[in-house]
C-alpha cells in the first residue's frame, strides 16, 4: 500500500511537469502514464520496466540519488529508450525547479519521507573500489584521456574528439618548438605527449597518483618521449621551475574551494613572463552550485564544479590576464556517450571479483548521467585562456 501511494504521488508529480515527452512506467500489476500524451501509452518515448515498486519511493524521496541506487539493484530497467534519454528528460524539464515552486508537492514529498524514514533508511555507506586500469581501458581511448574531448564532426571517434581537443589546447597556448610546459594533473600524460610530438614542446607532468605517475612513464619510454617529458609523482604546490606555459586540465574540479587562492598564485608563479596558461574544468554555469548528490556519494566525493565568476575572480587576483573564455559543454555529450557505449560492450570483460554487478551499473549510470547534464543540466566545461602579460599579444581571431 505504502508504495502504491508513492507511486500515485510520483506519477502525479511527473505528469504535472513533463511537458514535451510521455514516460510510461511498466509494473506487474498495471501500467502507468505519465506526461503530454498520458492516455496514449502507445506513443510513450520512455517505457520503464518497474521490479519492484520500492523504485517509486526511492525516486520521489531522494531524486537522483535514489533512481541511481535503484537503478544498480536492478529495481528497473529500460525497456524502450536508454538511461540518459530518460534523463535528459527529467533534467529538461527542470523537475525539481517545479516541484519546489509547488508547496503542496514539497509537503506530501516531506510527510513521505518521514513515513519512509520509519519503515527503513536510505544506503548512507560509500562503496569503495580500485578503479584501476581495466576500468578505464573499458571506456577511454587508447591513451586514458579522461576529460571532455571536441567534436569537429558529430561522426569524429572517442580518438579523434580527444586528438581535437589536444590540438586546439596546443594552438590556443600557441605552443611553439622548445617552449617547456608544465601539466598540473597530467593523468597519463597523453596531451604532453601530444605536445611533444606534434609542436616540438618539451613537458612535466605532476600528479599525486601513484599509479598515473608510474604507468605514465612507462608509456612515455614506450614511445621515446622520455628525454622529453617526464611525469612526476609530486603535488602542485611543490613546483618551483618557470615555464613558457601552463595547462590543467580536469584538475581544479578536484581542488578544495579553500586552496583556489593557491592554486592560481603557484601558477601565476611559476609561468615565465609573457607565458600562457590554460585552465580546462567542469563547472557551474548558474548562481548556485548545486553538488550532485549521487556524484558526491560514488564518484567524486568532495569534488567541486566552479563557477566561471570563480575563475575569473582568482586569475584576477594573480595578475593573469585573461584572454580567452569557451565553455565546450556541447562537446562533453559525444564524449560521455562514447564512453558509454565503450563501457557497454566492454563491461563484460572487467574481473567480476573487482567490478560485480552493482558497481558495473553505478559506472553505467554515471556515464549516462554525463551524457545527460551535457544537454539538459546547468553543468559547463570552461576552458579559460589567460597569459602573464596585459599588453601581450592576442591574435586577431580566436581559436
Amino acid at each position: 500500500m505504502r508504495g502504491f501511494r508513492a507511486r500515485n504521488l510520483l506519477i502525479r508529480i511527473l505528469d504535472d511537469s513533463l511537458t514535451d515527452a510521455t514516460i510510461l512506467f511498466r509494473t506487474p500489476d498495471q501500467n502507468s502514464t505519465a506526461g503530454v500524451r498520458r492516455n496514449e501509452a502507445s506513443q510513450a518515448d520512455i517505457v520503464i520496466r518497474v521490479f519492484r515498486e520500492r523504485f517509486f519511493s526511492q525516486m520521489l524521496c531522494y531524486g537522483n540519488l535514489g533512481l541511481a541506487e535503484a537503478f544498480m539493484d536492478g529495481d528497473f530497467e529500460m525497456e524502450k529508450g536508454r538511461l540518459h534519454d530518460f534523463l535528459i528528460i527529467l533534467l529538461r524539464n527542470r523537475l525539481n525547479q517545479k516541484v519546489g515552486k509547488d508547496p503542496r508537492s514539497l509537503w506530501r514529498i516531506g510527510a513521505y519521507r518521514v513515513v519512509n524514514a520509519l519503515y527503513g533508511k536510505r544506503k548512507n555507506v560509500q562503496r569503495h573500489y580500485d578503479i584501476g586500469n581495466e576500468l578505464f581501458e573499458s571506456f577511454l581511448d587508447s591513451r586514458l584521456v579522461y576529460s571532455c574531448g571536441y567534436a569537429n564532426t558529430l561522426q569524429d571517434d572517442l580518438e579523434q574528439l580527444q586528438t581535437n581537443k589536444f590540438d586546439r589546447i596546443c594552438r590556443k597556448l600557441d605552443l611553439k618548438s622548445g617552449d617547456h610546459v608544465l601539466d598540473i594533473g597530467c593523468g597519463f600524460g597523453g596531451l604532453l605527449m601530444f605536445a611533444a610530438t606534434h609542436y616540438g614542446a618539451t613537458g612535466t607532468g605532476i600528479t599525486i597518483s601513484r599509479h598515473q605517475f608510474e604507468q605514465g612513464n612507462l608509456i612515455l619510454n614506450k614511445h621515446g618521449l622520455s628525454n622529453r617529458v617526464n611525469i612526476e609523482f609530486r603535488d602542485y604546490r611543490a613546483v618551483e621551475d618557470r615555464f613558457d606555459k601552463v595547462v590543467s586540465v580536469g584538475m581544479l574540479e578536484h581542488v578544495p574551494r579553500s586552496q583556489y587562492v593557491r592554486y592560481f598564485g603557484k601558477i601565476a608563479r611559476v609561468l615565465k613572463p609573457g607565458g600562457k596558461g590554460l585552465v580546462h574544468a567542469i563547472g557551474c554555469n548558474s548562481s548556485r552550485n548545486e553538488h550532485d548528490p549521487f556524484i558526491q556519494k560514488y564518484i567524486f566525493p568532495g569534488s567541486n564544479q566552479p563557477k566561471l565568476s570563480e575563475i575569473a575572480g582568482f586569475l584576477e587576483r594573480s595578475h593573469l590576464a585573461i584572454l580567452d573564455v569557451e565553455n565546450i559543454i556541447r562537446h562533453y555529450h559525444p564524449t560521455a556517450l562514447a564512453w558509454l557505449n565503450r563501457f557497454q560492450v566492454n563491461k563484460g570483460k572487467l574481473d567480476s571479483q573487482k567490478y560485480d554487478t552493482v558497481f558495473q551499473k553505478m559506472w553505467e549510470y554515471y556515464l549516462s548521467c554525463a551524457a545527460a547534464a551535457a544537454v539538459a543540466s546547468d553543468a559547463a566545461v570552461f576552458q579559460v585562456l589567460f597569459a602573464k602579460d596585459y599588453a601581450g599579444h592576442i591574435p586577431l581571431q580566436r581559436v
